[in-house]
């Protein structure tokens, strides 16, 4: 007769019934599951990269623009005249798609090119991305979310990925010690190194927002956990991380939430901003410190979703975001459409003024209200604006042969001449978050997003551009025609869900990976 395992840890009580609850909301959760005709999400995610791994021819070709999305990463080449797109997500009211699809996009040609390459990583959205010059080139992404169609699962990856340009291959990078599984982080390059900060973890019974900082070594391959000195900020995610001068990072914003009581959570829109300082005669760059950093210029109004980037070394553009109003019975959310610039050494907000003409795009502008033209008339003999200009946009249903057109563009307040005392007017990209931005050749570009009307959203595939020298106006690269996005409402989605029943599980893997061929 066997003796009993001495060292064998004693469960407790307590233990033991969170256990037995935990194996009954499985239980009930591959029920729904069934219901829904979904596999469990860690399924479809191993069968989507085994279909991967089985592919052994490259493509490359031109194509039409990406389809609409958000959450995606919009990132510059580091030798070529081209932006590279991967990833996103997109949500028609009904079914959420997560795509993971990689786009180039050519600035002189203005052409499109997909490229798939075998053993590519699965779809994600909420991810981050950069390049680097290294080995002729690479192209690095982080973390990120995969969603089931019907959002009932949620999957947040801890992988890391290296694409190489010149050798057309992706890698995965397998290394002990890195962050937890996460979306909503932040990634930059310095040096030698992937910083990453933040970020949250939800699997819908619990949520997790962090503040830890992880940096990669691109020497070594090694990572390391960075302890800081000083006071940190709090656990957030959709933050601005920005590499400026002296090897300094500088950290602003951000969303987090926190549980008030059982099913009751409330939201949190950051605006302090910090410097993460390497620390003084430190050769192991492993030793950095907070500083938390006062705001001047104009008085920045409460937002998340904003979109970043760096002009150079200590100037960085910034577009966009919402605020959300929270009562008991709803949340209504105030988008905006603003462009930012933020002066790095002097941690100055101004509001960027364009100057030149008229822009062609009238199509595009909605009719101001007579009091607001009158309000243009008015002197104003502010040298700087207080408070940043809110947006919140204006749906308009135009009547055209029974067809549904709803204006995307809006007009602003964009340039005040104080000695005419006189406003131009001209167009600026549609108020949304979570937009791509990015500059290349001091010309700033802007992709796609999302914005919300009522209980509908809009998500973009618009796409723009700015000299950031001249500062004239903005340039349609490529116009959106929302009238094409099709929205189903709860009605909608309640019948289709009835339809969904009798599906097979195995048709949500073969749609995700649909998706991923188109």
């Amino acid at each position: 007769m066997g003796k009993k395992d001495k060292n064998k840890k004693k469960i407790s009580g307590n233990e033991k019934t969170a256990l037995k609850t935990e194996k009954k909301l499985n239980a009930k959760q591959k029920k729904e599951l069934a219901k829904l005709g979904e596999d469990d999400i860690e399924n479809i995610i191993a069968q989507i990269e085994k279909e991967e791994a089985k592919k052994q021819c490259i493509i490359e070709k031109i194509v039409a623009p990406p389809s609409r999305r958000i959450n995606f990463t919009l990132t510059v080449h580091p030798f070529k005249d081209e932006l590279i797109m991967f990833g996103g997500e997109f949500h028609d009211g009904r079914m959420t798609f997560v795509y993971g699809d990689m786009f180039i996009y050519n600035l002189n040609k203005n052409e499109w090119m997909i490229v798939k390459v075998p053993g590519a990583p699965p779809p994600r959205c909420g991810h981050q991305a950069i390049t680097t010059a290294a080995n002729k080139g690479e192209f690095w992404i982080f973390g990120g979310e995969f969603s089931s169609p019907s959002e009932s699962q949620f999957y947040h990856y801890k992988d890391l990925w290296v694409y190489r340009f010149a050798e057309k291959k992706w890698i995965k990078i397998l290394r002990p010690g890195g962050p937890s599984a996460r979306s909503g982080h932040r990634m930059v390059h310095i040096k030698k190194q992937l910083v990453i900060f933040g970020g949250f973890h939800d699997n819908l019974k619990d949520y997790k927002y962090y503040n830890d900082v992880y940096i990669f070594d691109l020497e070594t391959y090694m990572w390391h956990k960075i302890e800081l000195s000083g006071i940190p900020p709090l656990p957030r995610s959709g933050s601005i991380l920005l590499s400026i001068s002296e090897n300094k990072l500088l950290l602003y914003g951000g969303y987090s939430k926190e549980r008030i009581k059982k099913d009751v959570d409330k939201g949190c829109i950051h605006n302090d901003m910090f410097l993460m300082i390497p620390e003084k005669h430190d050769q192991t760059g492993l030793k950095w410190k907070w500083i938390s950093v006062k705001q001047t210029g104009i008085k920045l109004s409460p937002r998340c979703g904003i979109s970043a980037s760096l002009i150079h070394s200590n100037l960085a553009y910034l577009f966009g975001g919402v605020f959300d109003e929270e009562n008991e019975e709803e949340l209504h959310g105030i988008f905006y459409n603003d462009l930012l610039v933020l002066d790095l050494e002097k941690f100055q907000w101004h509001i960027v003024t364009l100057n030149g003409k008229k822009n062609i795009n009238t199509q595009h502008r909605r009719r101001k209200p007579k009091k607001e033209e009158q309000n243009e008339n008015e002197d104003d003999n502010d040298e700087e604006m207080q408070e940043a200009p809110s947006t919140s946009i204006n749906s308009t249903v135009i009547d055209d042969d029974g067809i549904f057109t709803v204006t995307i563009g809006s007009t602003q307040k964009t340039t005040i001449n104080k000695k005419e005392n006189t406003y131009k007017d001209m167009f600026i990209p549609c108020p949304r978050i979570n937009c791509g931005l990015v500059v290349k050749h001091n010309v700033l570009y802007l992709y796609g997003g999302m914005f919300e009307d009522g209980n509908r959203q809009y998500t973009l595939n618009d796409f723009y551009s700015l000299d950031c020298r001249k500062l004239d106006e903005w340039r349609t690269i490529l116009r959106d025609d929302l009238s094409s996005q099709t929205w189903y409402d709860s009605s909608d989605s309640s019948t289709d869900n009835e339809d969904t029943d009798d599906s097979n599980e195995n048709d949500l893997i073969n749609m995700q990976l649909d998706i991923n061929e188109k």
